[in-house]
């Protein structure tokens, strides 16, 4: 009972033992009694209820979200939607009263201090894309990392700044923190995190509410604080133009996307660019976008079931190379890395001015010696 009392006073109440279990990735909620947790493994398995009704776990969510000190975050029938990040670094978005039933998903960070050569190891990418990739990294090119949701975008990210030299002193700008870059102390020196935070009550003859700080305020604050990385986190809409900032001041700067592919991560951009309003036309998002993206690399996620059993592969499926170019598109595309026929990325056309990242500890020879042809849409080997 004592326990009990705790974790609903300072922790996660009934949620608590479902975020410690070591086995859970992903806990997806959609009623109080109707609990689902995905597996490490990819597997699904039933939870148990984790509040009395729909209301309890509605009053809980709106106590866990209004608690914190630092970045209290409002959740009723006016801001029907809540993103909020836990103190282990999970993250939990909700829903409810715009839904039939209250609706939650906490996703858990597992690999936290995570390397690429460990994510070769996890035979998520190639010895020669890592090194590529490492080398990019150490370059400064910028990178879009894009994916599907739950492909792993973050934690390669998090190997991808491994590469960031310790004295180099890095930004990193997140709706919610979940880099925590500024938690790893021995392999980054300095990190300075900034998050957004929205704002509560009327809005203003500005259009903002009272309290709001966005992403974009974080960008413009960071230049005076001597910072040698902009790493912004996920891009979803308008917080793009902070991405393309970052990248045009020649930082190297990392972000995320959702995509489907990694030329869709391109035309999504494009389209999240637009979203900032009707002065933005396609032909500036997309030439701001081809002179800043260096590299997307586009993650897969497989889940399979045979005889009962589940297996998640995350992979890295493709990295492009982003430039000016195409009259029609404004920007031309060159597969780096393609496809193969497991879903693979392998060595298909590397442009001339990436070959100086063999400087930089790419495996130069070790890429043309797997090279393979791409087909005429660029689509992967023939």
């Amino acid at each position: 009972m004592a326990q009990a009392v705790f974790d609903s006073l300072f922790r996660l109440g009934r949620l608590q033992p479902l975020v410690d279990d070591d086995r859970v990735e992903n806990i997806i909620i959609t009623g109080y009694d109707h609990v689902l947790l995905e597996l490490v493994d990819g597997s699904i398995e039933v939870g148990p209820a984790v509040a009395d009704s729909d209301d309890e776990l509605k009053d809980f969510l709106v106590f866990l979200a209004s608690r914190s000190e630092v970045n209290a975050r409002g959740f009723s029938e006016a801001q029907p939607r809540l993103h909020l990040r836990l103190d282990d670094g999970s993250r939990l978005a909700a829903a409810a009263w715009v839904t039939p039933r209250p609706s939650v998903v906490i996703r858990r960070h597992r690999l936290m201090e995570i390397t690429l050569d460990e994510l070769v190891d996890r035979q998520m990418l190639t010895p020669v894309a890592a090194s590529f990739l490492r080398a990019a990294v150490r370059a400064r090119k910028s990178i879009v990392v894009s994916g599907a949701q739950g492909a792993g975008k973050t934690t390669l990210v998090r190997a991808l700044c491994a590469e960031i030299d310790p004295i180099e002193a890095i930004g990193t700008f997140e709706t919610e923190y979940e880099l925590h870059l500024h938690q790893l102390r021995d392999r980054h020196w300095i990190v300075h995190a900034w998050e957004a935070r929205p704002g509560s009550g009327e809005r203003g003859a500005d259009g903002r509410q009272a309290g709001e700080f966005t992403i974009d305020e974080a960008l413009v604050d960071s230049f005076r604080f001597n910072l040698s990385r902009q790493i912004v986190g996920e891009v979803r809409g308008k917080e793009i133009w902070a991405m393309i900032k970052a990248m045009e001041s020649g930082t190297g700067s990392i972000s995320t996307t959702h995509a489907s592919d990694a030329v869709a991560a391109v035309r999504k951009l494009v389209t999240c660019a637009m979203e900032a309003g009707a002065h933005v036309t396609q032909e500036l998002a997309t030439s701001k976008l081809a002179a800043t993206v260096d590299l997307i690399v586009q993650l897969d996620l497989d889940t399979r079931s045979e005889n009962g059993a589940f297996q998640r592969t995350r992979r890295v499926a493709e990295i492009i190379a982003i430039a000016p170019g195409e009259r029609e598109t404004g920007y031309a595309t060159t597969h780096v890395f393609a496809p193969d026929a497991s879903g693979t990325a392998v060595p298909t056309v590397l442009p001339d001015e990436y070959r100086v990242l063999s400087d930089y500890g790419f495996d130069l020879a070790g890429y043309l010696a797997g090279q393979r042809s791409v087909d005429s849409f660029g689509r992967g080997p023939s």
